[in-house]
């Protein structure tokens, strides 16, 4: 399972990652991928520093939005496991794995550009490692199953993301996935001796809208990708809408799962 970027925030509707921990304990998958910025850290953000909009927004705040994120994506699987040791039956437990998104790296460049804030906050703070994730630092590239994993790849122009799944395959020369855009996009190519490579642009996971996108850039598709038959790079993609995980197991109201 890959889930693209969350970008968790306080006082946004976070139960869909409800729903995708319980299509995790209905499916299984072996491993469970976040390729980066299930963060937003709003309280870090240079681009609204300074305008009306920045004011009252507190770190405290992005970090308990983060936990209780969490929280909702793995108390399904904590449920199952609770009811599994109880009657006796295998425990799911699978692989986890994250690469730190550009927005988790906002923590990084704060205390880089400000030496008071050393030691005062850190991604540490974010928590992912005491929920069992193997955690990668940004733009690090983690190789999975034959399957280069990484926020973005760098096109190698000034450090600029590589701007579409073709794009991905024919600049890293294998199986590559990534996230940072908010679209998804996949491309496939079949190397000279039949086996096939293929790029994926995850593209985005979460409900609500980007202020900064405007009425027209918030149409993009929602949902992670499940990865099946997965062989040394090779593998058969699906995926999956949060709008088919609300009909499946949204039985909250929206409000209900908000973070304040």
């Amino acid at each position: 399972m890959v889930i693209p970027d969350t970008q968790v925030k306080p006082d946004v509707d976070l139960s869909f990652l409800s729903w995708i921990g319980q299509y995790a304990v209905d499916k299984k998958p072996d491993k469970i991928i976040m390729i980066g910025d299930f963060a937003d850290m709003h309280s870090l953000s240079s681009y609204d520093q300074g305008k009306k909009s920045f004011e009252g927004r507190r770190y405290k705040d992005d970090i308990a939005a983060v936990h209780s994120g969490l929280e909702l994506l793995f108390t399904p699987m904590w449920e199952y496991n609770i009811k599994a040791k109880k009657n006796h039956e295998p425990r799911y437990k699978p692989k986890l794995y994250l690469t730190l998104g550009n927005h988790e790296d906002r923590i990084t460049r704060a205390v880089e550009s400000d030496a008071k804030l050393d030691g005062t906050i850190g991604l540490a703070d974010l928590g992912y490692e005491s929920f069992g994730f193997t955690v990668y630092p940004y733009l690090e590239v983690v190789v999975l199953d034959g399957i280069a994993y990484s926020h973005f790849f760098t096109s190698g122009v000034a450090g600029r993301a590589v701007p579409n799944a073709r794009q991905l395959i024919m600049k890293k020369h294998m199986s590559a996935t990534m996230g940072h855009n908010q679209n998804w996009d996949i491309h496939r190519e079949v190397r000279a001796d039949g086996k096939p490579i293929l790029g994926l642009f995850a593209g985005a996971c979460y409900l609500h809208e980007e202020e900064y996108l405007g009425p027209q850039g918030n149409t993009y598709d929602r949902g992670i990708w499940m990865k099946h038959e997965v062989d040394d790079g090779v593998y058969h993609p699906m995926y999956v809408s949060l709008n088919f995980l609300k009909d499946k197991y949204g039985t909250k109201s929206a409000s209900s799962e908000k973070v304040v």
